[in-house]
């Protein structure tokens, strides 16, 4: 039994077998409606969720399966007292399957130790969220055909978003792949991913803080918010929340095949008026995490279509 808690826990092939079933499931949706008849996945998400809960539910029932689960800690037995342990042991009676978000960093992990079925990590903190990168990769590699050979921007909050933690992890493993990090210096990247993934790798990356100096030089520009509910302090978040706002003017500084994208939700740090551009693909990336994560759950629960 395998579980998902780190990008990096599937090898770059294995990563490309599960892209390869999520394109297959695009181009043949009908062919995988009843891959998981019988089937149960429990959505524990002790933290708020649109995209990711309802994308893992919506794939579970694509696939023919069914869904429980909860969408706050409020509204389960956590708000008692309950542990994760407990909590996953109880469900693994119930499901077949499990994606977990949750606020503090490792919970997933600590879930994965003692449940009886595989579990999906879908966000523990600001530490990593692997469903996203797949969907990220996936994105990317849809659009652009090609997971290589890339300058990638990644704007915004840098030190708490587990986005790009895990996408930079990810990355890494792709040949000539360049890094453009775009952030005030209160929300840099964080100097473990510095030391340990960038430098480790021998990385070709630089740190810059205005995005109208390097957007011309982007094939992607991956947009992030800036995190309220990860600040200690009110009047930083208030500082920072409009440091970057993408526009038609910087917009028409960028190559003419650059994409953007974005993990959502998205607050007012992409204006509403790029999304009429055609390199905007922050909500074509919505869809490709519903084929994503339905590849995923046919991968780990070992269906075979």
């Amino acid at each position: 039994m395998r579980h998902l808690m780190s990008p990096l826990d599937f090898s770059v092939e294995e990563v490309e077998k599960v892209l390869d079933l999520a394109s297959d499931i695009e181009k043949n949706p009908a062919k995988y409606a009843h891959a998981c008849d019988g089937k149960v996945l429990a959505t524990l998400f002790y933290e708020p969720s649109t995209r990711t809960r309802l994308s893992f539910e919506s794939a579970m029932i694509h696939l023919g399966g069914q869904v429980l689960g909860f969408s706050s800690a409020a509204s389960s037995s956590a708000s008692k007292g309950e542990s994760v342990s407990d909590t996953i042991r109880m469900i693994s009676c119930y499901a077949d399957i499990c994606a977990m978000r949750h606020p503090k960093e490792g919970a997933p992990m600590v879930a994965s130790a003692v449940s009886g079925i595989p579990v999906i990590n879908a966000g523990d903190g600001g530490h990593q969220h692997p469903t996203q990168t797949l969907t990220d990769l996936m994105t990317i590699r849809s659009l652009k055909g090609r997971l290589d050979h890339i300058t990638i921007g990644l704007c915004g909050d840098l030190k708490f978003g587990r986005t790009v933690h895990s996408l930079v992890k990810a990355l890494v493993r792709y040949e000539n792949v360049r890094f453009v990090f775009i952030s005030p210096e209160e929300l840099r990247i964080p100097s473990y991913i510095r030391e340990e993934v960038l430098d480790a790798n021998g990385q070709n990356y630089k740190e810059v803080e205005r995005l109208e100096d390097v957007i011309g030089d982007l094939d992607l520009l991956y947009m992030t918010r800036v995190q309220q509910e990860r600040f200690f302090n009110e009047e930083d978040y208030i500082r920072l929340k409009d440091f970057y706002i993408l526009n038609k003017e910087k917009m028409a500084l960028a190559k003419p095949d650059m994409l953007v994208l974005h993990p959502l939700p998205r607050v007012n740090e992409i204006s509403v008026e790029v999304d009429n551009d055609p390199r905007a693909a922050y909500f074509k990336q919505v869809q490709y995490g519903v084929y994503v994560r339905m590849a995923l759950i046919l991968t780990l629960l070992e269906v075979n279509v």
